[in-house]
């Protein structure tokens, strides 16, 4: 198994992209190559003192600017550290590609030159988010890659989630859900009604719509929304954890008194705290196209980008992409059905 890994995508590039590939090397044993400027990624080793024996690098001189117009992936910035790395997976050259370099970029890059699978409409970003209850954690679907969205969209993307829950997470049966403003069949808009009409029929544990409130609470395992409601979804969620996060500990510098209580419950807190942390997953996997591509966090550290590496080596060994692609087959054939109804 070969993972190759954008050495200049995020913010701590390539620093920490490097030891989270030195670390992945050592507990995983997978193959890796980093695309980028193969002199800077030598000279930051250097300075790290971090022997790179064992990981090959592919040149790539460009890197592709987050602020730039994603599109300029195939032209402008075609010799990018992302761009190279797409493309060598594309042409059979890595099991699965890894960045933390601008998201809508990697979204069509990998649309475009990676391909997605056959009746695909869109591929989108699953995001796993952390719960209180339940399972312990949920799959958003769409977290951002689609603001707009048809029902046969979100029906996949219900389907695609299902898969990578079971496959990678390791959830058993998941159950799928409609993000929606009430739990009833009629409410919502013709998004939400249509694309829960669809997933009735498709081949997941579907049981309808959830409300916000209730994907905390671990309600789903994977909560189906359009790109703009999951984005808004996932930014509420990062805040309120960090918001948490701060309250409680303000709460134990009150008083010599509840820092003595800090002590008493501080392996429950780390728990809590590393339950929370994005860092644990790694990244959001795109899903929808022909090999696995993951997207890091913009800011992962080394340790994140080590769980990123972990979950693209998932993707690869539950075979993940031919499961899709038979559920999809299924999916074609239940859509049928309702069309017909």
């Amino acid at each position: 198994m070969r993972i190759i890994v954008d050495a200049f995508g995020g913010d701590n590039a390539p620093q920490a992209v490097i030891e989270g590939c030195l670390l992945a090397k050592q507990e995983y044993g997978v193959d890796l190559v980093l695309t980028g400027d193969e002199e800077k990624i030598r000279e930051a080793a250097k300075e790290m003192n971090a022997d790179l024996t064992g990981i090959a690098i592919e040149n790539a001189p460009g890197i592709m600017p987050v602020e730039a117009d994603p599109t300029d992936i195939l032209k402008t910035y075609s010799d990018s550290s992302m761009a190279v790395g797409l493309k060598m997976l594309s042409e059979g050259k890595g099991d699965a590609f890894l960045s933390a370099g601008s998201t809508g970029a990697l979204v069509v890059g990998s649309t475009l030159i990676v391909k997605r699978l056959k009746g695909i409409k869109r591929a989108a970003l699953g995001t796993v988010i952390p719960t209180m209850t339940g399972r312990g954690n949920y799959l958003l679907m769409d977290a951002g890659a689609n603001h707009e969205c048809r029902p046969e969209m979100l029906c996949q993307f219900g389907v695609l989630g299902s898969v990578y829950m079971e496959k990678v997470i390791g959830v058993k049966n998941p159950k799928v859900g409609v993000v929606n403003i009430g739990a009833e069949e009629t409410k919502g808009l013709p998004l939400q009604i249509d694309a829960g009409a669809l997933l009735k029929k498709a081949p997941v544990n579907f049981i309808g719509n959830v409300e916000a409130r209730g994907l905390p609470l671990g309600e789903v395992d994977v909560a189906v929304a359009d790109g703009f409601t999951g984005n808004v979804i996932l930014k509420l969620s990062e805040g309120l954890g960090k918001s948490f996060s701060g309250a409680i500990k303000d709460l134990f510098k009150q008083s010599l008194l509840t820092k003595i209580g800090y002590l008493c419950v501080r392996g429950g807190l780390d728990g809590f705290r590393k339950k929370m942390d994005y860092t644990e997953h790694g990244g959001a996997p795109l899903l929808g196209l022909t090999k696995p591509v993951i997207k890091a966090h913009g800011s992962s550290n080394g340790y994140a980008f080590k769980n990123a590496i972990r979950q693209a080596k998932l993707c690869c060994e539950s075979d993940m992409i031919g499961t899709m692609q038979k559920a999809l087959e299924e999916l074609k054939t239940s859509t049928a059905a309702v069309a017909e109804e």
